[in-house]
């Protein structure tokens, strides 16, 4: 009887290590997708070019780790390499965009450096085992820890790393991770490594922590470069980036380093996506938000006295408890998500109209621009079709359009969009549809679309006082577009084409990139 083999600890080591490593590397991929869709938009465009990128460059990795004479040493290198390169793959990203407003060409040369030295982490580990003699932990048990540390690491980044890291110091926390693995294979296979590794890994482990360390200040300092104003409230949630600034009287809102709304202005806006439908429905008992986390659209809404019940759908919670309990920003909407009236539904619109069966009579829909295939549904006939069912027999819906001059194409495809929907309370055929527009000066020209099943009807503005901006004769002269901003040709949006994201792209690449 064959005696039974004694495990070398060191083979569970470097299985062990296979798992970290993996979890690191994942990570960086992930921080690296994320940032670019901050930083450059169009997410799925983005995460579609990252992946494809960095499993590129693993895969040169991969090739490139037969030359490595030593496999010890070599994955002691990677490691030493990842935990600097990858560590502050953030803070360099975040630090050249603020300086230089340009991030692609620094983006994608850390990351095919990073994916060229995660490529060479499995290849040189399975050399390590078989040199050490470790024939019953085949090359296939390698790949099953490597893909179990994949699937840790992306459950946990939107659930645990992003929430209670952010970026920047999710970055260097794993970069250290990096570096306590080369630590611990330096000491694992102490005998067969040279003393000039360890130097080089304790000055960068000494760096790295140093990051970590200041990691806020970091933060504070990016922070400072990429806003004009004082910085009051930054975090990173599972669903995006939140920045309030604040000069003087001024607050102004970023999602994803974007512009929300300036409080200078915001009246410009909000004003014309409530009013003209408030002010023309026959009914405003119930009334629909979808997005308007902020609580401005609210505001305006709850300004009619009629007006018994509001429902804010937003998908970020932290949005919705920030603008109802920050005092400088409950005094900038009126205390409107705090009003017993309204009720906060923190979910995705598309999912909260599928399961709801109230009726609304105004439904006002101010989501973000259809930049990506999943803003895009929330503009596509489907999703029109839907909210045909949660109207009621004379409701009005309006839309934030985009811009009709920036974008002018992508909003005559919302426009179309409404008007080939077909809506049951008009046996089948098309919204009767307004576009409209106004000039707001932290967005430029900006559209707007609403659609009923009515006739058109009078706007009552002497019912509302409090109004800044909107008198008839403005609302007269932005239902009139300029020659440059006129109605063309444009595809209806479907859960099958996305033509609108394509359009709202190219047309804001013609103006600004």
């Amino acid at each position: 009887m064959t005696p039974a083999r004694r495990v070398d600890p060191r083979e569970l080591w470097l299985l062990l290590a296979t798992f970290l490593v993996a979890v690191a590397g994942l990570i960086y991929e992930l921080i690296a997708a994320t940032l670019s869709s901050y930083l450059l938009g169009d997410s799925v465009r983005q995460f579609s070019m990252v992946i494809g990128v960095f499993l590129s460059a693993m895969g040169g990795g991969a090739w490139a780790s037969r030359f490595v004479a030593d496999p010890v040493g070599g994955f002691i290198w990677v490691q030493i390499l990842l935990g600097v390169v990858g560590g502050f793959l953030a803070p360099i990203l975040f630090l050249t965009y603020a300086s230089s407003g340009e991030v692609g060409v620094m983006l994608y040369s850390l990351l095919i450096l990073v994916g060229l030295l995660s490529g060479m982490e499995i290849p040189l580990i399975a050399r390590v085992l078989e040199s050490i003699g470790a024939e019953r932990f085949r090359f296939e048990n390698v790949l099953s820890v490597d893909y179990i540390g994949a699937l840790v690491a992306s459950l946990a980044f939107p659930l645990l790393v992003v929430p209670q890291l952010g970026l920047m110091s999710a970055s260097l926390a794993f970069g250290v991770l990096n570096l306590v693995v080369a630590g611990l294979s330096l000491w694992v296979f102490r005998q067969q490594v040279r003393m000039a590794s360890v130097v080089f890994w304790a000055g960068a482990l000494v760096i790295s922590l140093g990051g970590l360390w200041q990691s806020e200040r970091l933060v504070a300092f990016t922070e400072a470069q990429l806003f004009e104003d004082e910085v009051i409230l930054s975090e990173t949630t599972p669903y995006q980036n939140i920045t309030i600034t604040h000069f003087k009287d001024r607050i102004r809102l970023f999602l994803n380093h974007s512009i929300q709304f300036d409080s200078l202005d915001e009246h410009r806006y909000h004003e014309l996506l409530v009013h003209p439908a408030m002010a023309s429905a026959p009914r405003r008992a119930s009334v629909l938000i979808l997005g308007g986390g902020d609580g401005l659209a609210a505001r305006e809404v709850l300004k009619y006295d009629d007006v018994a019940r509001v429902t804010l759908v937003d998908l970020d919670p932290r949005v919705t408890e920030i603008f109802a309990q920050f005092p400088d920003l409950t005094a900038l909407n009126d205390n409107a998500l705090n009003d017993p009236r309204l009720t906060v539904f923190n979910q995705d619109a598309w999912r909260f109209i599928e399961e709801s069966r109230e009726s609304f009579d105004v439904i006002l829909i101010d989501l973000p621009d259809p930049k990506t295939i999943t803003l895009s549904k929330l503009y596509t006939r489907q999703f029109y079709r839907l909210l045909s069912e949660r109207l009621s027999a004379q409701g009005i819906i309006v839309t934030q359009a985009g811009s009709p001059l920036f974008a002018r194409q992508a909003f005559w495809s919302i426009v179309e969009t409404f008007e080939s929907t077909e809506v049951p309370q008009l046996q089948g055929r098309g919204w009767r549809v307004t576009p409209y527009h106004g000039y707001v000066p932290s967005f430029g020209e900006w559209g707007f679309v609403m659609a009923t099943t009515l006739a058109p009807r009078p706007l009552k503005f002497e019912q509302v006082t409090q109004l800044s901006y909107l008198t008839p004769e403005v609302w007269q002269a932005a239902q009139v577009f300029g020659a440059d901003s006129t109605r063309l040709a444009a595809q209806s949006n479907t859960m099958q084409s996305h033509a609108l994201v394509q359009y709202y792209l190219d047309g804001w690449d013609y103006w600004f990139r």
